[in-house]
């Protein structure tokens, strides 16, 4: 009996001992379950902050590049370029020379930031007149008579004819057209 009596006396304690481990691990597995759930919840707000972050730092470095953009811009519509131009003729005993002359120069608002450059293009380059060809690089005395057409023989005996007539009494007009040199002789 007198273990009978331990039975009865341990087997209450026992269930409770048992109850409680039981009631323990089930209040465990709950805890488990609802820290999983709140790290799941940090994570996701974690994920959210460090997208919000980097979205926001683009959009800082967008900014920033806009804005030195827009600085920029500002700044080099403070400079302008001032530009002249003008004609230039040489002239000398051997040659004449005629050349447009373009000279520009930077400024910073109304500030000259350099002097003035020149640019030379040359226009017309030529001798002096008095030493042009008289002759014209385009008369019918340059072509070989075989290879001429009859209109041109006809229009030389034409000009003979002419120039027999003028030695004949001179023309003042004939003299001074025969000074001056053809079209495209020079």
């Amino acid at each position: 009996m007198h273990m009978d009596a331990f039975l009865w006396m341990f087997l209450p304690v026992f269930v409770a001992g048992g109850s409680a481990l039981l009631s323990f691990y089930i209040m465990q597995a709950k805890m488990e379950v609802a820290l999983a759930k709140e790290r799941e919840s940090l994570a996701q707000a974690r994920a959210t902050i460090s997208s919000q972050k980097i979205t926001m730092e683009e959009r800082i470095k967008a900014t920033e590049e806009t804005s030195k953009r827009i600085a920029l811009d500002e700044f080099m519509q403070d400079f302008r370029v001032e530009e002249r131009s003008y004609v230039r003729e040489s002239k000398s005993l051997v040659a004449s020379k005629r050349s447009m002359v373009m000279q520009e120069r930077l400024f910073f608002r109304n500030i000259p930031l350099s002097n003035w450059i020149e640019h030379e293009m040359i226009v017309e380059e030529g001798r002096d007149l008095d030493q042009l060809p008289k002759e014209s690089a385009f008369s019918t005395h340059t072509i070989a008579a075989a290879d001429r057409l009859p209109i041109s023989k006809f229009l030389d005996e034409m000009d003979v004819r002419q120039e027999l007539k003028s030695d004949l009494r001179p023309d003042p007009g004939a003299l001074v057209s025969a000074r001056i040199p053809a079209f495209g002789a020079q």
